[in-house]
C-alpha cells in the first residue's frame, strides 16, 4: 500500500469512528474534529429526518450509538444524501444488530417510514394517453397510479409510537397503500387483503406484463372466483364502491378502453 493510501485509510477510519481510530498524524486534531463532527451530524440529521418514529423509541444516547454503528460498519453504495435513508434500511437487514432484540418490528417500521421519502421524490411513470379521469371503472380498464405502492407488514407499523409499542405481530396481515395524491402529498390508506389483491389484479395483466388489461368488472369477478363466492353480482356491487373510493383518493387515476 502506498503512503497516500495509508493516509486515506487512516483518515476514513477516523471519520467513521474517531474514538476508536486515530487520525493521520500530519493533520491538526482540531481540524479533524470539526470535519468528523460535521460528517456525522449531517448523516445523523438525514437519518433522524427520515425515521422520526423509529428515533423516538430510543434515548438520545442509544440513537446516536446506533447511527455511529451505521457510519462505522455499513459499506454504502451511493454518495447521495437523498439515498442515505435507503442505505440505512440496508444496514438494518443485519439480523445481528441489537435493535432487533429490543424492537423486532424495527425493520418493517423503518421501511414504512422510508416509503414516505421515496414516494415524495419518485417520478410518475404513466402514459396518460387515452385516460379518462371520469371513465367507467367497471366497463373500462381502471389505471392504478404508479405513485400508489401497496405493502404488507406483519406488525402494525402505522400505529407504533413511543407510548404504543406492540408486543407481538398482528394476527392478520397489515395491508397499506402508500400513495401520492393529486396535491402531491404522500398519504397512507389501510386496506384489507381483498382490496390489496384487487389493486394487484388491476396492475398486472394475465401475461404478467405491467400493462393492465382487465376491466373493473372482470377484476372483481376474478376476486369472487378466488374467494369462492357464488354471488358475483354482490361482489361487483361492493367492489364498485371500493374502486370509486380509490379514484377519489388518486390511487386510481381513471380508466381507458382496451
Amino acid at each position: 500500500m502506498f503512503e497516500f493510501q495509508k493516509q486515506q485509510a487512516a483518515f476514513a477510519a477516523h471519520i467513521r469512528n474517531p474514538e476508536k481510530n486515530a487520525g493521520p498524524e500530519n493533520i491538526e486534531a482540531r481540524r479533524l474534529k470539526v470535519y468528523t463532527e460535521l460528517f456525522f451530524n449531517n448523516i445523523e440529521g438525514f437519518i433522524s429526518g427520515g425515521f422520526p418514529v423509529l428515533k423516538s423509541l430510543f434515548s438520545e444516547e442509544a440513537w446516536l450509538e446506533m447511527v455511529r454503528g451505521f457510519v462505522e460498519h455499513h459499506q454504502s453504495h451511493t454518495p447521495y444524501f437523498l439515498e442515505i435513508s435507503e442505505e440505512f434500511l440496508a444496514y438494518l437487514e443485519d439480523d445481528q444488530l441489537p435493535i432487533h432484540d429490543e424492537f423486532p418490528f424495527a425493520r418493517e417500521l423503518a421501511h414504512y417510514e422510508w416509503l414516505e421519502l421515496a414516494l415524495d421524490v419518485a417520478d410518475e411513470e404513466h402514459d396518460r394517453t387515452g385516460l379518462d379521469a371520469n371513465g367507467n371503472l367497471l366497463k373500462q380498464v381502471p389505471i392504478v397510479s404508479s405513485l400508489a405502492w401497496p405493502v404488507v407488514y406483519q406488525w402494525p407499523v402505522h400505529e407504533i409510537r413511543r407510548d404504543s409499542i406492540p408486543g407481538a405481530p398482528s394476527q392478520q396481515p397489515v395491508c397499506i397503500v402508500v400513495y401520492r395524491n393529486r396535491m402531491d402529498e404522500v398519504a397512507f390508506l389501510e386496506v384489507n387483503p381483498v382490496t390489496l389483491r384487487l389493486l394487484e389484479i388491476l396492475t398486472v395483466s394475465d401475461d404478467h406484463e405491467a400493462v393492465p388489461d382487465k376491466t373493473g368488472e372482470q377484476a372483481l369477478t376474478q376476486i369472487a372466483e378466488e374467494m369462492q363466492q357464488s354471488d358475483v353480482s354482490a361482489i361487483i356491487e361492493f367492489g364498485s364502491s371500493i374502486l370509486e373510493q380509490l379514484r377519489s383518493l388518486g390511487i386510481i387515476l381513471g380508466a381507458v378502453s382496451r
